[in-house]
C-alpha cells in the first residue's frame, strides 16, 4: 500500500489506474481492466428491491394491490424496501399509439416513464398514511434519509434515460423498461435481493396463461434462459442482460404477487417461485 502526497493510504493498483486516466482513451482496454480492478463500495448492502408489476399487479385493481400494500407495510418492520412500479397495459397503448405515429425510441422511453410515474403516484398515495414516500429518480439522493426514517421508499420504475435510450436492434420498443430500471438500482447500490412480484407462479417454458403444457422452471442462468429463446419471458430481456454483468446483485427472483404471503417469504430468503442467477463466478 502506497501513501499519496495528502498522506492518505491508497490501495495497489490506484496509482496506475490514476495515470491511466489522465493519458488513455476512456474506451482504453488497459484503462478498462484497471478500473476493473478498483475496489466499490456498497450504497446501500441491507436494502431489498422489489419491483411491482403494472400490469401482472396494478392494472388489477384494489383486488391484487391493497394486500400486496398490506404485505408491504408488515414487511418494513424487519426490512428495509425500496418497491419500483411498472407501467403495465397503458404504457403498451402508449407505445403502440406512439410507434404507429413514427416516434423514435427515445420518445417512446419518455412515455413510459410518465406511465410508470403514474403508479409509483398511486402507490404512493396508499402508502402514504404509514409515511412511505415517493422518490423520482432526480431526487434518489434523498433515499439513504427516507429509508432512516421509514424504512422503505416509492420509485418509477423505468430508467431516466429519455432521449438516450439505447436504440434497439428491431423495432423502436425501449429495450431497457421497468425491469431493467429497478435492477440497475438494486446493481447500482449494491442491494441485498431484487424480487420481481409478478401475476405468474415464476419463469415457465411457455405462457402458462394460454399454454396449459408450460413446464415451471424453479432455477436457471441467464446463459440456460437465453439459449432456450423462449417467446414469452416473465422478464424484460434487456434486464437478463444487465444480469449477465452484474458484479453485486448476481440473481433475482420472480415470484407471484397474487398469493399472500409469497414477498415475505422471499424478503426472508426463502426460494420462492424463481431464481435466475448471473451463473459462473464473479
Amino acid at each position: 500500500m502506497s501513501v499519496s502526497a495528502s498522506g492518505s493510504a491508497e490501495l495497489p493498483g490506484l496509482a496506475d489506474l490514476a495515470a491511466l486516466l489522465s493519458d488513455r482513451s476512456l474506451d482504453d482496454a488497459a484503462l478498462a481492466a484497471r478500473s476493473d480492478e478498483a475496489p466499490e463500495t456498497p450504497v446501500l448492502p441491507g436494502v431489498s428491491v422489489l419491483k411491482i408489476g403494472g400490469q401482472s399487479l396494478m392494472d388489477r385493481g384494489r383486488t391484487a394491490v391493497l394486500p400486496l400494500v398490506d404485505e408491504i407495510v408488515a414487511a418494513t418492520q424487519r426490512h428495509k424496501l425500496l418497491i419500483g412500479t411498472g407501467g403495465g397495459t397503458r404504457a403498451r397503448h402508449a407505445y403502440a399509439l406512439a410507434a404507429e405515429l413514427g416516434l423514435p425510441t427515445g420518445v417512446l422511453s419518455e412515455i413510459g416513464s410518465a406511465v410508470a410515474g403514474q403508479n409509483a403516484t398511486m402507490l404512493g398515495y396508499l402508502l402514504a398514511k404509514h409515511g412511505i414516500p415517493v422518490v423520482e429518480a432526480n431526487a434518489f439522493g434523498t433515499l439513504p434519509l427516507r429509508l432512516a426514517e421509514v424504512g422503505a421508499a416509492v420509485f418509477p420504475g423505468m430508467p431516466p434515460y429519455g432521449m438516450w435510450q439505447r436504440v434497439p436492434h428491431e423495432g423502436v420498443i425501449p429495450p431497457y423498461r421497468t425491469d431493467a430500471g429497478c435492477y440497475l438500482v438494486a446493481e447500482t447500490y449494491a442491494c441485498q435481493q431484487m424480487i420481481f412480484i409478478k401475476d405468474e407462479d415464476g419463469l415457465f417454458t411457455a405462457n402458462p396463461k394460454s399454454d396449459p403444457g408450460a413446464t415451471f422452471i424453479p432455477e436457471i442462468t441467464v446463459d440456460e434462459l437465453l439459449a432456450r429463446n423462449l417467446p414469452d419471458l416473465v422478464l424484460e430481456r434487456g434486464m437478463l442482460e444487465l444480469l449477465q454483468n452484474a458484479r453485486h446483485v448476481r440473481s433475482v427472483q420472480v415470484v407471484n404477487g397474487l398469493v399472500p404471503g409469497n414477498v415475505t417469504r422471499a424478503l426472508a430468503g426463502e426460494h420462492v417461485g424463481t431464481i435466475i442467477s448471473a451463473g459462473g463466478s464473479q
